[in-house]
């Protein structure tokens, strides 16, 4: 495939609401099953391992009109529950087994409460991800936790348990991983031949389609790009921070670069890389599954920081790592965990002296004009003046 036709591919599966590509996967064999799972972290190699297919859902974006899904929710909380339920009861999401709703957040737990009503006869799971300053503790926990998750879910598709299997899921995925670290260190060095919007359209194929299919697209893609030759522009390198959970419009990752700003890192997707190292495929994989995340997640705001300066060091980390010029705070409307971090974490690039700006968004964002000019003005204020 070129790359013209990749990014046409993916570009068709994030716009395809009705997952016609999760539904052609389950029919195509007897007995198939998909399992959806929520922002932030899930653990698709339990998933695949049952023989199931991971099924990322982010909402419906801007493309879909909330007509429902309003009526199970206030006005005074995030967008994407909302979505989420109007996909549920317009049918979308249909070919789904089960659901599971990782521990985000109070509005993503209150969702597995009404997706349990709404959805009484399929599997639905609240993940408690492990959180503390005890490692042993949680590790011990997320362990059984995981034990549990794989059992459910090996009866539900009528399969045994079995280690080999988790342990072959787990080499996939952090295959997945690498190559997910690899496009993101492909754009970090050279983000003219990376546009963002084409990662993230690469990224969010990676939610819906089998591992095995998005890794041949990944790496046809990351050998396109190495053919390529782009003239880079003279814009500013920015971090984006706080886009981990509601994901944002894609005319908004758009407008950020047009305005003068290469996203050299981001929180966009974060479940495919959450796991900042490979899970060794030696050992019991449900606990080495569990140490990866208890050990080595990225940091992030759906976690516990038992380190009280942490916080505030981790936008002066990311920045270097990035060689980021400043950073862009961007969080969904009343998002908690985002905005209750968005002090500490601005306070900290304020004493490392990295620029930063600050704004939010909903996921059905359609206007842009004001973003463009706050990110312009950012990009041209750190060209005139200077960054760190």
């Amino acid at each position: 495939m070129t790359r013209t036709e990749i990014v046409a591919q993916c570009r068709a599966l994030y716009e395809d609401l009705d997952f016609a590509s999760v539904r052609a996967w389950v029919a195509a064999e007897p007995g198939r099953k998909a399992i959806g799972y929520l922002p932030v972290y899930a653990p698709r190699e339990i998933i695949h391992a049952c023989g199931c297919l991971p099924v990322g859902v982010h909402g419906g974006g801007d493309q879909l009109e909330i007509i429902r899904g309003d009526a199970y929710y206030q006005s005074y909380i995030c967008h994407l529950p909302r979505s989420v339920v109007e996909l549920g009861l317009s049918g979308r999401l249909d070919s789904l087994s089960g659901m599971l709703f990782p521990s985000t957040c109070d509005v993503i737990r209150n969702l597995s409460g009404v997706w349990q009503v709404l959805k009484s006869d399929l599997y639905v799971r609240y993940l408690d991800l492990p959180q503390g300053g005890d490692r042993a503790a949680m590790g011990a926990f997320w362990t059984e936790e995981l034990r549990i998750l794989h059992r459910d879910l090996a009866r539900l598709a009528g399969v045994e348990v079995d280690a080999e299997r988790l342990r072959a899921s787990i080499a996939l995925y952090n295959a997945v991983r690498t190559l997910v670290r690899a496009l993101y260190a492909a754009r970090r060095d050279r983000p003219e031949r990376v546009p963002s919007e084409e990662l993230y359209l690469l990224c969010r194929a990676g939610e819906v389609l089998p591992p095995e299919e998005f890794l041949v697209v990944g790496r046809a893609y990351l050998a396109a790009v190495e053919q390529d030759d782009v003239q880079a522009r003279d814009n500013s390198r920015v971090v984006i921070v706080g886009a981990f959970c509601e994901q944002p419009p894609l005319g908004l990752i758009k407008t950020l670069e047009r305005a003068g700003c290469y996203i050299v890192d981001d929180d966009f997707v974060l479940g495919n890389r959450i796991l900042t190292r490979d899970v060794p495929t030696t050992g019991d994989p449900w606990v080495e599954l569990a140490g990866a995340l208890v050990n080595d997640a990225m940091k992030s705001s759906i976690f516990y920081e038992d380190d009280p300066t942490g916080k505030r060091r981790l936008v002066k980390e990311r920045a270097e790592a990035a060689r980021a010029d400043g950073v862009i705070f961007a969080a969904p409307s009343f998002c908690d965990p985002a905005l209750l971090d968005r002090p500490m974490l601005r306070a900290g690039a304020d004493a490392a002296g990295v620029p930063s700006i600050s704004f939010k968004y909903a996921e059905n964002t359609g206007q842009f004009q004001q973003f463009r000019e706050q990110a312009g003005t950012f990009s041209d204020a750190i060209k005139l003046w200077g960054g760190r």
